[in-house]
């Protein structure tokens, strides 16, 4: 039995490192890309390693930051993404405090709903999303992370609740009777013990709103705001001629930020999710 459990667990590590492999290899290219030549992008292929000749060291980054208002888009991504996380892990983490603690109709209710809201495809709600963000005044990097708040809380709520049960409700009684009102247990009791799901919870939603291009695409004004992705997307060089080289470049500075951060804090994210998600 043991061999065979060897056996398969080998089998199960070769097919998923070849998967890991087939992940990777577009990233891989797009940063080879990034430091070669635009002739050499154009006509020899992207595909093709960057040799000698074909080598442009960091010229495609110099010119993909100073083209087109990338440090601009920068900051926009950079304002919604914090603003959007603080909000989402703030206002969803006492949410599901009060899920978590008060019982009744209304938080079950409340609860499901959130829940649900996972699962429901942005499709189906992006055309009123767009007109209502235009009459509601939603629609620049100053106030979109509202919209980020309704559509991320569904995860937030689920996963930090799922870990408030796991919470003995003897700790913030104690506090209660030490002279502590809601607010001050929440902020000094509650949410320090909820650093793990915080963390995960956080991590998990910057990867989506930094990497996110159809809501700022439905929301924003693009002639007057572009975040990353949409600059991206919109990527043009002189005489509107598209320049891959400067676009891979582009590419990898909006990958390496994100991937940093996950790498940092992937151990927080597997400890909350499990938290989050079995507990309770």
């Amino acid at each position: 039995m043991k061999n065979k459990a060897k056996a398969l667990n080998g089998i199960f590590s070769v097919i998923l490192s070849i998967l890991s492999l087939l992940y990777i290899f577009p990233v891989v290219m797009i940063l080879f890309n990034s430091f070669k030549q635009e002739n050499s992008i154009t006509t020899d292929g992207a595909f093709t390693l960057p040799t000698a000749e074909t080598f442009d060291g960091l010229t495609n980054y110099v010119n993909a930051i100073g083209a087109q208002g990338f440090l601009s888009s920068l900051g926009y991504s950079l304002f919604i993404t914090i603003s959007s996380v603080a909000a989402i892990l703030l206002f969803c983490s006492m949410s599901a405090w009060y899920l978590a603690r008060v019982k009744s109709w209304f938080s079950t209710m409340f609860y499901y709903l959130c829940v649900f809201s996972m699962v429901v495809p942005f499709q189906m709600v992006m055309y009123t999303l767009s007109a209502t963000a235009d009459k509601l005044k939603l629609n620049t990097p100053w106030n979109i992370w509202v919209i980020y708040l309704g559509f991320g809380a569904g995860l937030a709520v689920f996963m930090i609740t799922g870990f408030m049960k796991s919470i003995p409700l003897e700790i913030e009684e104690a506090a209660m009777i030490d002279g502590c009102n809601p607010i001050r247990t929440f902020f000094s009791i509650v949410m320090p013990m909820l650093k793990p799901t915080l963390v995960s919870v956080g991590i998990l939603e910057a990867m989506w709103v930094w990497n996110d291009y159809l809501l700022p695409t439905l929301v924003l004004d693009i002639k007057k705001y572009k975040t990353i992705p949409m600059l991206i997307q919109y990527f043009r060089g002189s005489y509107g001629r598209v320049e891959m080289g400067p676009m891979m470049a582009s590419i990898m500075l909006t990958i390496i930020p994100i991937i940093i951060v996950y790498l940092l804090g992937q151990k927080h994210i597997i400890k909350g999710v499990a938290a989050g998600a079995v507990k309770g």
